[in-house]
């Protein structure tokens, strides 16, 4: 039988080629942003794999955020439904010491759902994937006094997270990006300076702010849309939104998309009134606390 192993170093290569062979099986990528950074450039986070002696079978990633212990976990196409992704979210639960454990479904595929029901998994938030085409798009009017320009790196840094952390003081990651965060996005090969559109006012003070990345030759994605609290109410989310879809518009691609709380009525607003429509959902699950201790002895795992 297959051991789970649990380690503070993880083999990258391995790990990414598995998730793009998923991605490409099903549609989805199996890992968020924040997992595949901790995979290529390291940081707080637990790795979790089964190999059967050559191949990695199946991976998961824990580490901590506001609302508990966050579990990701991929499992090959060719070994599903062989309890590897039970194996491996029993023993992330085994090694939670205590705290919440909830697991994210990418996609909200079936054999996702097999696993979180099966752990007795209870839904407890959905992020909604928006899309739209860049055909016909409006660019609304700036506010008398704003004007917007491309990020500037080594200049904009802290500003720009003063401002992330206002708009998402209440969001369980994007509230919590910090200096270095922010540091390794730079450093990413989609990263372009003209893709931060900044948002400023007369005398150069920063109102928000719209992030975009390139993803394919065809696809972009409105990353992250933010306006200080003090700004809101001039109309600047449907300026930022309309010059994020402008900037990858003249970028070449064909279709955008985004990611938004599902209960964020304030922002479903402003991207349903700008032409995206629903998409796809991710959905985060809370595993009871008794599961991993019906049987702790079946995870198996090791140390190393």
């Amino acid at each position: 039988m297959w051991e789970v192993v649990v380690s503070q170093s993880v083999d990258a290569p391995a790990v990414l080629a598995l998730a793009e062979r998923c991605e490409q099986v099903d549609g989805v990528a199996p890992l968020d942003e924040v997992s595949l950074l901790v995979v290529r450039h390291g940081g707080q986070g637990q790795h979790l794999s089964v190999h059967d002696g050559t191949h990695l079978l199946g991976y998961a990633q824990t580490r901590s955020d506001a609302l508990g212990w966050v579990v990701e976990l991929v499992v090959d196409p060719d070994c599903r439904r062989r309890g590897v992704g039970t194996r491996l979210l029993r023993a992330a639960c085994a090694h939670a010491e205590g705290r919440p454990v909830e697991v994210w479904a990418h996609g909200d595929l079936p054999a996702a759902g097999r696993l979180v029901a099966a752990a007795g998994g209870q839904a407890v938030r959905s992020l909604w994937v928006l899309g739209r085409d860049v055909d016909g798009l409006k660019t609304p009017p700036t506010p008398p006094g704003v004007h917007l320009r491309a990020f500037r790196p080594g200049e904009d840094e802290s500003a720009w997270l003063g401002v992330n952390a206002r708009a998402f003081a209440d969001h369980a990651e994007q509230g919590r990006i910090t200096m270095d965060d922010l540091l390794v996005r730079e450093r990413e090969p989609w990263f372009d300076p003209e893709g931060l559109v900044m948002a400023v006012d007369a005398d150069g003070a920063l109102l928000g702010s719209v992030w975009t990345k390139v993803h394919t030759p065809h696809l972009g994605e409105i990353y992250v849309l933010g306006v200080d609290p003090a700004a809101q109410g001039k109309g600047l989310g449907r300026v930022l939104t309309a010059a994020g879809l402008d900037h990858l518009a003249r970028r070449g691609v064909a279709h955008v998309m985004l990611f938004v709380e599902a209960d964020n009525s304030a922002a479903l607003t402003t991207y349903r009134a700008a032409g995206f429509v629903a998409e796809g959902v991710h959905t985060r699950y809370r595993i009871p606390a008794l599961w991993p201790a019906l049987d702790r002895s079946d995870s198996d795992t090791m140390e190393v």
